[in-house]
C-alpha cells in the first residue's frame, strides 16, 4: 500500500478537466400536475492533460438537475482516453419526470419561462474508471462525481433573443482518488 502511495506521488497525475461547451433546451415545460417535459442537449469536453496516463471510462452516467431536483439521467457509451487527449461528449436528456418545486422555485421557474432562459440547471457525471500508467493498470474505481452546475440555458423554441451559452468549467475534486475509499482506514 505504501509503495502504491509513493508511486502515485511520484507520477503526480493532473486532474482530468471537464467543461460544458454548449447547452440548449428545445422543451422545458412544467405542467400543473408537476410533470416536467424536457429536451435538453449538453456538449461536454473531457481533457486528459497527463502525458503518461490513459483513462478507461467504463461507466458514465449523466444526471440532469434543475434547482437541486434530479429530473433525468442517461448512460453514455464507455470509451478510452489517451494521454494529452480531448474527447467530446454529447448528452441528450429527453422525456418527462415528476418535479416537485418549492413555492419560491416555482416562482423562479415562471419568471425564467417568461424570459426564455433557465438558470440553475446542472449536469453531474457519475463515473467508473480504470487508469494505466506504463505497465501499471489500476483496478476499477469511482472518482468523485463531476459537477457541472449553475448552467444558464436558453430555450431555443421560445422565439426570444437570449444571450449565448457561456462555457462552464466543471468541478471534479481529486479525480484519481476513489470516492468510496475516502475516510477508510
Amino acid at each position: 500500500m505504501l509503495s502504491l502511495f509513493l508511486f502515485w506521488i511520484i507520477i503526480s497525475p493532473l486532474n482530468v478537466k471537464f467543461h460544458v461547451t454548449d447547452a440548449s433546451l428545445t422543451q422545458f415545460n412544467l405542467t400543473s400536475s408537476n410533470t416536467l417535459y424536457y429536451n435538453w442537449k449538453v456538449n461536454i469536453t473531457v481533457r486528459n492533460p497527463n502525458k503518461n496516463i490513459i483513462v478507461y471510462y467504463r461507466r458514465i452516467t449523466a444526471i440532469a438537475w434543475y434547482k437541486d431536483n434530479e429530473f433525468g439521467w442517461v448512460s453514455l457509451t464507455p470509451f478510452d482516453q489517451g494521454h494529452k487527449n480531448t474527447t467530446f461528449l454529447q448528452v441528450v436528456f429527453e422525456g418527462h419526470s415528476v418535479l416537485k418545486l418549492k413555492s419560491k422555485q416555482l416562482g423562479e421557474y415562471k419568471e425564467e419561462t417568461s424570459v426564455g432562459v433557465y438558470e440553475d440547471l446542472a449536469v453531474d457525471l457519475d463515473l467508473r474508471i480504470r487508469v494505466k500508467y506504463g505497465r501499471f493498470r489500476s483496478s476499477r474505481f469511482n472518482p468523485p462525481v463531476v459537477e457541472c452546475g449553475s448552467l444558464r440555458v436558453p430555450l431555443i423554441s421560445s422565439g426570444k433573443m437570449a444571450p449565448p451559452f457561456r462555457v462552464k468549467k466543471c468541478s471534479t475534486g481529486p479525480f484519481f482518488v476513489d470516492r468510496n475509499a475516502r475516510g477508510a482506514g
